[in-house]
């Protein structure tokens, strides 16, 4: 796949810092990445698929409100996904998936293969729209990886 989990687990064991997930289109494969390597457990403190937006309203306290107004495959809707987990979790970084991985659901303004991928960290959000080609586990594949690229970054 890539040694980008490597260079992660090293990192994150190396700074002592901790993350939680929140994931949606990718379905737990981001967390998978993140533990399949012993020692992982020094770092990865929680990782929760919201699938649907019950599941999101739920456990990551996203308003029903927010979610109708905005669509669950959304920046607002990402920033929460991580903000909330990281909370909830009590870690130094937060991580948000929510997209649209195939083949339907897409629509004008939000092909399929959109997603968006929030990080937090301290007080500070960041999150990217990407647009990424490909069947559905192509985009989720490409997903899980730009999120580790991103925290590699942040970190």
């Amino acid at each position: 796949m890539t040694n980008l989990p490597l260079q992660l687990h090293k990192l994150l064991i190396k700074e002592n810092k901790t993350i939680a997930i929140a994931e949606s289109c990718t379905g737990g494969l981001l967390s998978s990445l993140l533990t399949r390597l012993p020692g992982s457990s020094k770092y990865f403190i929680l990782g929760i698929v919201t699938y649907s937006n019950t599941a999101k309203e739920k456990f990551l306290k996203i308003p029903k409100s927010i979610l109708l107004k905005n669509g669950a495959v959304s920046e607002k809707v990402a920033k929460l996904m991580a903000k909330n987990v990281r909370q909830a979790a009590k870690t130094d970084f937060g991580i948000g998936i929510t997209g649209i991985a195939g083949p339907t659901g897409g629509s004008t303004q939000k092909p399929v293969g959109t997603v968006f991928i929030a990080l937090t960290k301290d007080k500070k959000v960041i999150c990217k729209k990407l647009v990424f080609k490909g069947n559905r586990n192509t985009v989720r594949k490409q997903a899980a990886l730009k999120s580790l690229a991103l925290l590699k970054d942040l970190i």
